[in-house]
């Protein structure tokens, strides 16, 4: 008899990133007697801020964000995924990625994480708040921002959001960020977008300042006040019965000139086996089963988990117990930006936000808001280590 296998695994601490793992890992043992896995949970800020390098040397499964997929092409931190599984089921999951959720994953030609988990900022709305104030979901940006001076909207502005929806912005205008070798964007975008995401901020609680898509639709649903938040990383919990207090429904953004919806960045998270896990074979099994069709439009949502495979998005069953959430969502994941993944990169998000975000609290000069941005680009591409 062969000695038990454990595994480890670090996930992040929601409903969406922890119980969905856990509930895999339980079935994979069922179906796999002599494995065991357990999942332990770190905070969303500590998802956006530990090195995978620290969490490879304690853990064998990682749930990552893909700004990271550069730094572990560098490092090998993590497996690439193309040397243990079949070239079949990688192209399933090329082919049913949901926006550019696989391609996200990829570096120097190889696939650090299988995508198991897809989301970009996306509308919500109370419905019932909205019909109390005889308005509907705004389909325009003049309409959120009327919506905004009657004080029924709310969106995260701690400094990575800031930082996120500053990009969407600068993509929605006509110009995706990073395309530059020294600066983020050009001059005339970036004070537009600077410009109009203060005017929007400034009509919103200063509350929001401390919040994240999280706290957003805590209050949306613990609270009255809200009527619609217009881009916050989706959370397919709220549009389901019985998660929180009000249902929330999630829509597609507004439109910036009546034609065109804006175009958030993407996120998501996907599945990586530490270089120094003991039991590859195994691990490699493991993220299979989670990231398969079958799993992910089934158990996976089922507990609470927001797939990152296509065919579950577009599954009668999970747009049944989501009020439409995904399907309602999609045309938003499709077309997002995909964030810059250079090694360094994680180092200009840590710090960008902050530039972003004092700026629309304090206002001030644009072209010192770029230039700091632009500068601190340029010394990301130098710093090579991170956490």
């Amino acid at each position: 008899m062969s000695d038990q296998v454990i595994l480890k695994g670090i996930t992040w601490n929601h409903s969406r990133g922890f119980v969905p793992m856990t509930a895999t890992a339980q079935r994979f043992s069922e179906l796999n007697p002599g494995v065991e896995i357990t999942w332990e949970k770190r905070s969303l800020q500590q998802f956006a801020d530990l090195s995978i390098e620290q969490l490879a040397e304690r853990y064998d499964l990682l749930v990552i964000d893909h700004p990271w997929a550069g730094f572990a092409a560098n490092t090998r931190t993590i497996l690439p995924f193309d040397e243990f599984l079949s070239p079949e089921f990688l192209k399933d999951q090329e082919f049913n990625s949901v926006g550019q959720s696989y391609e996200s994953y990829n570096f120097h030609g190889q696939q650090w994480a299988l995508p198991i988990d897809a989301a970009t900022p996306v509308a919500s709305s109370r419905q019932d708040i909205l019909q109390e104030h005889g308005t509907d979901v705004p389909s325009t940006y003049d309409e959120l921002i009327d919506l905004a001076k009657r004080g029924l909207v709310a969106c995260p502005l701690i400094p990575i959001d800031s930082l996120m929806t500053f990009y969407t912005f600068c993509c929605s205008l006509g110009e995706d960020p990073f395309e530059a070798e020294d600066t983020v964007v050009s001059r005339e975008i970036g004070k537009q977008s600077l410009q109009m995401y203060r005017q929007l901020a400034q009509l919103a609680d200063p509350k929001c300042f401390d919040y994240n898509p999280i706290k957003v639709y805590e209050r949306m649903t613990l609270t009255d006040d809200i009527a619609y938040c217009p881009f916050a990383y989706g959370y397919s919990n709220y549009s389901r019965v019985g998660y929180a207090r009000r249902l929330l429904h999630f829509h597609d953004m507004v439109t910036l000139d009546g034609k065109t919806n804006l175009r958030s960045t993407l996120g998501g998270t996907g599945l990586a086996v530490s270089s120094n896990c003991k039991n590859i074979d195994v691990a490699m099994k493991y993220a299979e089963f989670v990231a398969s069709p079958d799993c992910q439009a089934g158990l996976f949502t089922d507990n609470g988990g927001q797939p990152g495979h296509l065919q579950a998005w577009t599954s009668e069953h999970t747009n049944a117990i989501s009020t439409d959430y995904f399907s309602n969502t999609l045309p938003a994941l499709q077309r997002a930006f995909l964030r810059p993944r250079y090694n360094g990169s994680m180092y200009f998000q840590d710090h960008g936000g902050d530039i972003v975000r004092n700026y629309l609290m304090n206002g001030g000069s644009e072209n010192e808001v770029l230039d700091a941005l632009d500068n601190l680009y340029r010394e990301s591409k130098k710093e090579v280590k991170h956490g």
